[in-house]
């Protein structure tokens, strides 16, 4: 194998590997000799067919499979000399081969660059927190209350907070189509619940047990079904019943339908829940500020294969959200300055997954099956009723199941992290715990603190904790 390195600018690479012709002829008479021990020809018995007449018979079906092993072999080997760690798989083009001929092929990639993770030790965090009061809990009850409530059959009009028993069937207006989920049979609705899109629900109020009306309605812009988003329609309506639902008092009576001793136990139960939730919340932030310090401590170049694969996954996202503004060819036209700021999200998402990844390497941080199982698990929950076919759709995909690895991992080095680092918790309202962040608003600060000449400083220099603004 002779190896002629043709370029090496910053993370590129692209070499000339040369495999000789008499490598070749070798791995093809050893892979014969393989294929001899099994095969069967009139004439001869099993392992005893002559080399000749098997390089004659097989030679062409037995040589594309050498060239593919030997392209494969000596890439790992040139990648292992050279010590080169590939961001991802070496591109390969065959340039020159001929039967009895060297195979001369060029390989291109991209390495991972080299850098030094910061002291983990010296970060240092603010985790908001909030505690449940005792308003939200009496929400929550109330709410349990609802769900859980009786109602009876009352002789009047409906009103605001009814139930109503309806069959629905509706179509497009402008085409007088109907489309699948438009229709409903039995369905119990309470007027005022936001259950269906707005305005079905207020033309339903004054209706009486067996009347008929036509609700006209238009599906939201963003509304999931592409087809019917920003539609009007109009649904033919039966009323069956009007409901009169009863107030459900939370006591001992109610909390022991529930298979809780008393109220207060039940009461034990929802504080708890609640800040379960509340600490998920708090999570997230410490999280993300960890992240926003990561990525404002560690500053190299990315590769530009894993740039553009980050990139075009953000992009399949948006196209999802933003389906109604897709052209015919299925395209997407971004507004001004759109696609510089979601390439820097991209980037800064692959560099804080390098850099997780080298806390993770460093420190033998591993996945484990059970790890895994559960995150299988929790996948399946988010499909009431399908969790068979998602047991079933992981376990025959690798795929798929390899994509749940990777927020495990992130998980599990941000968790190693925050056990280094020093980390206070600071009581905050409940509004500022839940407020809503993203990386748009992060970078833009990044941005201007850039533009003001704000030089870069190490987490223990500055003063001001970074402010969350990420969605990993």
């Amino acid at each position: 194998m002779q190896v002629k390195e043709l370029k090496s600018e910053g993370l590129r690479y692209e070499m000339e590997v040369t495999v000789t012709a008499k490598d070749i002829d070798k791995k093809i008479d050893e892979r014969l000799i393989e294929v001899g021990k099994t095969v069967k020809m009139p004439g001869f018995r099993p392992g005893k067919v002559p080399p000749n007449i098997l390089k004659q018979r097989y030679g062409k079906a037995v040589l594309g499979e050498v060239l593919e092993s030997a392209v494969n072999d000596t890439t790992s080997r040139v990648i292992k000399d050279k010590k080169l760690r590939p961001a991802l798989q070496p591109k390969i083009e065959v340039k020159e081969f001929d039967e009895g001929k060297d195979l001369v092929y060029t390989m291109a990639l991209e390495v991972l660059p080299e850098f030094k993770v910061m002291d983990l030790k010296g970060i240092k965090l603010e985790k908001p927190v909030a505690k449940p009061e005792k308003k939200a809990v009496d929400e929550a009850l109330d709410r349990i209350g609802k769900q859980r409530r009786e109602s009876s059959a009352v002789d009047r009009a409906a009103k605001k907070g009814d139930i109503v028993k309806i069959d629905f069937r509706g179509r497009t207006a402008d085409d007088d189509k109907e489309h699948p989920g438009m229709q409903g049979e039995g369905h119990f609705l309470e007027l005022g619940s936001g259950q269906f899109i707005p305005g079905f629900e207020d033309q339903l109020a004054g209706k009486k047990k067996g009347d008929k009306t036509d609700v006209k309605v238009s599906f939201p812009k963003e509304y999931h079904a592409a087809d019917l988003s920003g539609r009007e329609a109009i649904f033919a309506v039966e009323v069956h019943e009007v409901r009169e639902p009863k107030k459900t008092e939370i006591d001992d009576d109610f909390a022991k339908n529930l298979g809780f001793d008393n109220e207060k136990a039940l009461r034990d139960a929802v504080e708890k829940q609640i800040k379960s939730e509340y600490d998920a919340f708090s999570r997230t932030k410490v999280k993300r500020a960890l992240l926003d310090i990561l990525d404002d401590s560690h500053e190299f170049p990315v590769p530009q294969g894993m740039l553009d694969l980050e990139f075009q996954s953000i992009m399949n996202q948006i196209k999802m959200e933003r389906q109604s503004e897709l052209d015919k060819d299925g395209n997407l036209k971004l507004k001004d300055d759109e696609e510089e700021e979601l390439k820097a999200i991209a980037e800064r998402r692959v560099r804080l997954g390098m850099i997780l990844s080298e806390v993770g390497s460093a420190n033998n941080v591993r996945i484990t099956d059970q790890e895994l199982q559960r995150a299988v698990i929790s996948e399946a929950q988010k499909y009431p009723g399908q969790e068979a076919q998602v047991f079933e759709f992981f376990r025959s995909n690798r795929q798929a199941l390899d994509s749940l690895r990777a927020p495990v991992f992130e998980d599990k080095v941000v968790d190693f992290i925050l056990e280094l680092a020093d980390v206070t918790e600071k009581e905050v309202p409940l509004d500022t715990l839940t407020a809503a962040e993203d990386e748009e608003s992060y970078l833009e600060k990044k941005k201007d603190k850039k533009s003001s000449g704000g030089a870069k400083k190490k987490p223990e220099e500055s003063e001001d904790k970074p402010k969350a603004k990420t969605k990993r």
